[in-house]
């Protein structure tokens, strides 16, 4: 008889905030001697380009705080894969100590990228063969912008299990692509043992068993850990899966770790402060509006557009007048979003428009959740190039009544695509996702070349 200790976490988000006690979490569990092996994985999203030192050192924080946590292997996340742009992701592993295994993601010459394993075995003390598949979302609208390729996950599955038949006694799935389909993994491939799962923030506390196949999720943000219990015959098979999740509330604090949690903060916060991006006119001084009519005309400047939208709630602080640091644009604009440019006939872009006003008081206040969001409401909406005459239902396109069969194009973000209160953009839209700037970069770099820092004068 063989017992194994399986630890895991998910959509860690950089919050920094759990990583203490987390720590010595894992360091405690790790070093227990009345199982036979301890495993450590996490299923992906450990970063957070929302958390001032993540964006400062463009996820190498994240990595150098991961290694402390003795993983065996990890999968990314959507995160990891889509809010950095491509040449970031592949330095991001360049100094980590654990292996990346993901199948389903390719260069765009159909390479395996240098930084990650489409698979790993893993052999016991006592010659057991686990192996371990790594999947992350199959999104191809954002993957393929970023150049990458994104294979899917029925593909990917058929064509590596034939592959790794014989070879392993115990298949473990490291999976960022959500309990829906962790479930269609489990019903539609027997083979696998345990899925160690997420993106969809799921908290499965005791663990889910679909037909032959456990799968786990611990929620987000590094609010529970997961400790599984196995234990294998010694004919290498699996005979029992005992999944727990921990929660990191319940752990104790130690004297010292606010302050360290507060240093990774004002860490990141110095690199930024250090980086000007622009210097604003006094009409920015505590005014949304403006912050949000200048954005506005960024994303479309970016786009080539004539039209733009953009929310409210999108805008956690206004932008300062004077001098506007990299840190200042990360306190308002936190959010991991890029720049889609939606090309829709006159009649498609009047409906865009009649679902927005539909839904202008409900969304105001409505608390927001996901698909890159990081505030906490979704807000108004406002326009570049568009006015309203409600009591007419007529829309006009820069002073002109809209042609019913002209095309226009407007500036907006994939989050309204994603978000289920405009179907139009999603249903009709011809939707052109603009990378590898996201959205803070965009306005940053359009507020840097309107507004550029003046040059002090040294006297003689």
């Amino acid at each position: 008889m063989e017992t194994l200790r399986i630890l895991h976490t998910n959509d860690l988000h950089s919050h920094f905030e759990h990583f203490p006690k987390i720590g010595r979490y894992l360091k405690k569990a790790q070093a227990d001697k009345s199982v036979s092996e301890v495993y450590t994985f996490d299923a992906g999203d450990f970063m957070d380009r929302s958390h001032p030192f993540s964006d400062a050192t463009e996820g190498q924080a994240n990595i150098e705080l991961m290694n402390k946590f003795n993983y065996d292997a990890i999968t990314i996340g959507n995160n990891e894969g889509i809010s950095n742009p491509h040449w970031v992701l592949e330095k991001l592993f360049d100094h980590a100590d654990f292996p990346v295994v993901l199948a389903n993601l390719r260069e765009e010459d159909e390479s395996m990228p240098k930084w990650c394993t489409q698979d790993k075995i893993i052999t016991t003390k006592k010659g057991t063969r686990i192996a371990l598949i790594g999947l992350t979302a199959a999104y191809p609208m954002t993957y393929g912008p970023n150049h990458w390729h994104v294979k899917m996950l029925k593909n990917t599955m058929d064509d590596l299990l034939p592959k790794l038949k014989g070879k392993y006694d115990m298949l473990i799935m490291l999976t960022h692509i959500g309990l829906r389909m962790d479930r269609w993994l489990s019903k539609n491939y027997p083979q696998i043992d345990l899925i160690v799962g997420g993106h969809s923030h799921d908290l499965i506390p005791n663990g889910e068993k679909v037909n032959n196949t456990w799968i786990t999720q611990t929620g987000k943000w590094g609010n529970y850990v997961g400790d599984i219990h196995v234990e294998i015959g010694d004919d290498h098979k699996v005979r029992k899966i005992t999944p727990i999740t921990v929660p990191v509330a319940s752990m104790p604090e130690i004297p010292g770790d606010e302050e360290v949690i507060q240093g990774y903060r004002e860490k990141g916060k110095e690199i930024l402060e250090q980086q000007t991006v622009a210097e604003l006119p006094e009409k920015f001084k505590d005014d949304k509006t403006a912050a949000i009519q200048v954005s506005l005309d960024a994303i479309a400047n970016f786009a080539g557009t004539d039209l733009a939208m953009l929310s409210s709630g999108l805008f956690l602080a206004p932008f300062k007048a004077g001098k506007l640091t990299k840190y200042d644009m990360q306190k308002a604009l936190p959010h991991p979003m890029h720049v889609v440019r939606s090309t829709l006939k006159g009649t498609d872009l009047w409906r865009l428009v009649m679902e927005i006003e539909k839904n202008r008081h409900y969304l105001e206040h409505f608390p927001l959740q996901g698909m890159s969001f990081r505030g906490k409401i979704f807000g108004q909406m406002y326009y570049k190039g568009i006015k309203v005459d409600h009591r007419r239902r007529i829309v006009y396109v820069n002073g002109k009544e809209i042609d019913p069969e002209k095309e226009y194009q407007i500036a907006g973000l994939d989050h309204y695509v994603l978000v289920p209160f405009f179907p139009t953009l999603s249903i009709v839209g011809d939707n052109e996702f603009l990378f590898p700037q996201f959205l803070r970069e965009v306005i940053s770099d359009y507020l840097a070349k309107n507004y550029p820092v003046k040059q002090e004068v040294k006297k003689k």
